[in-house]
């Protein structure tokens, strides 16, 4: 079976403490409870969530949608943005399955990064690596007034923001998330092709932010 794996990359630095780490667990639960009553992600997807700040963990290894255990998430730290993307490129490498003359591979990764703030590390390096990884589409989210935009744009065109990081604006985030990765199953099951672009995924609702 060719899984279409999804990255979650979460900020859980210390600007996240208090209500917007409370509503990313909110969020994580609502998501996961989204694909487990989906058919289509229940078939395709496996989903791996990797949290950094001034540490930088995979909480959940790729895991098929049905087995996946909600992780304990907590804030505090810096935003080491760079050293998560080099993580997610290494888990790539090291979980994704590659299409061999024996075997077709699983379709390439969709990656989600949601942060609040500016990288306190090295962006350079890290992004160096997850350029050289097969992924599908990655869409980075600046989620309230101190995330940079044009910081996220070096790590993809498909940049969308949130105006505040209150539970309301998160949840619709998660959401969303959820939304994307059953359609993205879904096309897959249908038509035998990947969502490759931000305008194949679901509309976003009023409380994200295409950045163009």
């Amino acid at each position: 079976m060719r899984r279409l794996p999804v990255y979650l990359l979460l900020d859980t630095s210390g600007s996240m403490y208090g209500e917007p780490i409370e509503a990313v667990k909110n969020g994580v639960n609502v998501l996961l409870s989204a694909l487990k009553s989906d058919p289509y992600a229940l078939e395709t997807a496996y989903l791996s969530i990797i949290t950094f700040n001034s540490d930088v963990k995979q909480v959940v290894p790729l895991t098929e949608i049905n087995s996946v255990v909600e992780p304990s998430l907590s804030a505090g730290g810096c935003t080491e943005l760079g050293h998560a993307l080099k993580t997610v490129s290494d888990c790539i490498s090291n979980e994704v399955v590659k299409t061999s003359s024996e075997q077709k591979g699983d379709w390439k990764p969709m990656v989600f990064i949601m942060t609040d703030g500016e990288p306190t590390d090295d962006l350079s390096k890290g992004l160096t690596e997850f350029k050289k990884a097969k992924t599908g589409i990655v869409v980075a989210c600046a989620a309230g007034a101190g995330a940079n935009t044009d910081t996220l744009k070096k790590i993809t065109e498909n940049v969308v923001s949130l105006d505040s990081t209150d539970s309301e604006s998160i949840k619709a985030f998660f959401k969303w998330v959820s939304a994307s990765i059953a359609s993205g199953s879904q096309k897959i099951e249908e038509t035998g092709a990947q969502s490759n672009n931000l305008d194949e995924l679901p509309p976003p609702p009023d409380e994200i932010n295409i950045v163009v």
